[in-house]
């Protein structure tokens, strides 16, 4: 059985300043990586956290790995030596005024190893006051995503997916042992949903979840929840960030995953 192999989530508090927010990413991967983190995921939007209709302007071509978003993200994973999951960033569709929300994984290499773009687009009012309309901005992705790294299948996610058990089920059913959940969770819904929905869906997986949260204020009023964490395949959560920006780091552990799954093989015993 593989050895454990650490991962690592970064807990942003990121703004309208692409570059400034990049700085903190490379100094918070470095920690990670500092820390024994072979594989470190950002929130959503870690790039840019301004208006969302501003994205429009800087939606990348991955394909092309020329963009300045993409070819820093592969700088930062080459630098650390670790691969990077870069929770979710504009990239181009067919559409100029709506590019898709993009999670992209870069290797040690810097190579773009697979990319997921979100499939459940947040349009929501809260009872804040505050509305969103994400598809107003954004191409909504139609496929689930496994990629594996360092052995692990790994299923890819962002926030609002969250929601929605039949993303997951897809993933568990393709072999996936680690799920990764991205986000810019609203601090009205995340002090009551966000752990609650993560722990659900590491217990229904029997799988790792590691979650990387925006943290904050940040502009036209937005504000997130944070609590950026790592669970285990029995609900546990086994490390958790504090209040504003930072790192959390645990190892996961194939042979603990394995135990779990044998001791409740409900992933077996399903009919429909």
């Amino acid at each position: 059985m593989a050895q454990p192999v650490v991962w690592g989530a970064v807990q942003l508090s990121s703004q309208g300043e692409i570059e400034e927010n990049l700085d903190r990413v490379a100094a918070l991967v470095d920690e990670a990586a500092q820390r024994g983190a072979r594989t470190v995921l950002l929130p959503e939007n870690f790039a840019y956290m301004g208006d969302e209709d501003g994205k429009r302007g800087f939606a990348e071509d991955l394909d092309a790995a020329n963009g300045p978003i993409a070819r820093r993200i592969a700088e930062i994973a080459r630098s650390a030596g670790v691969t990077i999951v870069a929770g979710g960033f504009p990239e181009r569709s067919d559409d100029p005024a709506r590019p898709y929300n993009t999670c992209a994984v870069f290797g040690a290499d810097g190579a773009l190893r697979s990319r997921y773009r979100k499939i459940h687009l947040f349009d929501v009012e809260t009872t804040d006051g505050m509305r969103y309309c994400e598809s107003a901005s954004t191409m909504a992705g139609s496929e689930a995503q496994i990629v594996e790294i360092d052995g692990l299948r790994v299923g890819l996610s962002i926030c609002y997916d969250l929601r929605f058990p039949e993303l997951y089920r897809r993933l568990s059913a393709e072999g996936c042992e680690v799920i990764v959940v991205p986000a810019a969770f609203t601090l009205l819904t995340g002090k009551d949903h966000w752990l609650v929905l993560l722990r659900a869906r590491a217990i229904e997986a029997q799988a790792y979840v590691v979650a990387a949260a925006q943290w904050g204020t940040h502009p036209h009023r937005r504000a997130t929840f944070g609590k950026s964490c790592i669970i285990d395949p029995w609900g546990e959560v086994i490390a958790q960030a504090s209040e504003g920006e930072g790192v959390v780091t645990a190892p996961l552990d194939l042979a603990y995953l394995s135990r779990v799954r044998a001791r409740v093989p409900a992933l077996e015993h399903r009919r429909l």
